[in-house]
């Protein structure tokens, strides 16, 4: 597949980092010093140039592209070179925008501006600190097949009940497979012989019931639930997070410093409690009891503000923090010094974009571990690997690394055991090894 990204920032870098072995990419930016760093550093054509110039674009192959990736740090900017690499080319074009209300005016409009996709950075960071916020110890959660099968990555805390036992031992829930134990940066694919430790953070896929109950089982019962929301910072990806909130039935508290940024969304969220303040300000924090929330969440414009009120909050008592960070090298550090959950908008992004660079039976994809493993949903054709077979039989053909973890079938979620039949048609969610990703995808 031939791949333009128009665009070198983190987005555009993190999604050529992932291609850049199984793809032909060519990555455009304006600025000479990260095209020359791109040229030594990754295996990719890098042209300096403005990708709204139909020239650039023929440049980097446009008559021969597959895909086309509009992801600089313009939305209008995008929207023209998705436009225009359509005039030329029957490339599949996707547009990264910052702007929910341009998201929605393109959902209305389908097939206008010539984008075939677009992602909208700040609502994918709502919507992916929604799905974390609602379960107690998560530290990742996608959902598959329609909302039928979740996966949700748990950080195992010294008291929980399932640290030290075997996953045999520790799985009691019918419609929940464990795929993954990660321990001190490495790996191992779960087996029922695998012991979990206090530390681990364990990759579950199933039912979202069963994803709830391992939840509730591996924390404490006044921890099972959040429903006391703070959320610091207005930006706009701290208003997309309290109206996402607000649209699941939560009333927020938002803490916003600046005075006319405050009354612009207490307009614009009429169930959520905007309060116009430092955030920093103790004094503050407690006298509105922001110590006795469930959950805080720090959206502020600025890495180091957002680690300050995490780890201010954290001081105060706050069970759990999530913290919004633009840096993604930062996400470790971040949450080593106490920070339950760093997200990063960019990475969320890159994940929602790479899944069009698999097989067309892809339907969805997500990232585990900042790229270590991908939860994949494929639709299985009748040529496919798994199709016919016994699963036990079939898993045998695949590389290590590779866990089925459920199986979605008109509608019915399925949960894999080795006398499993995959059918055509059917919709087949599996954790898989990043190093062996590739291979896998072939098979199926």
């Amino acid at each position: 597949m031939h791949v333009i990204i128009v665009g070198a920032g983190e987005v555009g870098q993190s999604i050529a980092e992932n291609l850049q072995e199984t793809h032909d990419v060519v990555v455009v930016d304006r600025d000479e010093e990260i095209v020359e760093d791109l040229t030594y550093s990754m295996d990719v054509l890098a042209i300096r140039g403005n990708g709204t110039d139909i020239s650039t674009l023929r440049e980097a192959g446009l008559d021969e592209a597959d895909l086309v990736i509009a992801s600089t740090d313009n939305d209008e900017s995008n929207v023209v070179i998705c436009g225009a690499a359509k005039t030329e080319s029957d490339a599949f074009t996707i547009a990264r925008v910052r702007r929910r209300t341009l998201l929605e005016t393109w959902q209305g409009t389908q097939g206008a501006f010539g984008v075939d996709f677009m992602v909208c950075t700040d609502l994918l960071a709502a919507q992916t600190i929604f799905r974390i916020s609602g379960l107690p110890a998560a530290q990742d959660v996608n959902m598959f097949a329609g909302g039928l099968v979740r996966m949700a990555e748990f950080e195992i805390g010294p008291d929980s009940p399932v640290a030290d036992l075997s996953i045999q031992e520790a799985d009691c829930y019918d419609s929940m497979t464990f795929a993954a134990i990660f321990r001190e940066g490495e790996m191992t694919v779960a087996s029922g012989e695998s012991v979990i430790r206090s530390g681990d953070r364990v990759v579950v896929i199933g039912s979202p019931d069963s994803v709830k109950g391992f939840a509730s089982d591996i924390t404490t019962p006044d921890h099972s639930e959040n429903r006391e929301i703070v959320i610091i910072g207005a930006s706009e990806i701290g208003f997309q997070t309290a109206r996402e909130f607000e649209d699941h039935g939560y009333e927020p508290r938002l803490i916003e410093q600046d005075h006319d940024r405050a009354r612009e969304v207490a307009e614009a969220l009429p169930n959520t409690m905007v309060m116009e303040s430092d955030a920093t300000d103790t004094d503050f924090l407690v006298r509105e009891h922001v110590d006795e929330a469930d959950i805080v969440i720090a959206a502020l414009d600025g890495d180091e503000k957002n680690l300050l009120v995490s780890l201010l909050a954290k001081r105060l008592g706050v069970d759990r923090t999530i913290a919004v960070i633009e840096n993604l090298q930062y996400a470790e550090l971040f949450e080593q010094v106490g920070v339950d959950v760093a997200i990063n908008p960019r990475e969320e992004t890159a994940e929602e974009i790479i899944r069009f660079t698999h097989t067309a039976h892809t339907e969805k994809i997500a990232m585990v571990e900042h790229d270590r493993a991908e939860v994949i949903e494929i639709e299985v054709s009748e040529d496919s690997a798994l199709t016919g077979r016994p699963i036990a039989e079939a898993a045998a053909e695949f590389p290590d690394g590779v866990v089925i973890g459920a199986i979605s079938r008109r509608g019915d979620l399925i949960t894999p055991r080795g006398t499993t039949v995959v059918e055509p048609g059917d919709h087949v969610v599996l954790f898989v090894d990043a190093t062996v990703l590739d291979r896998v995808l072939e098979m199926l």
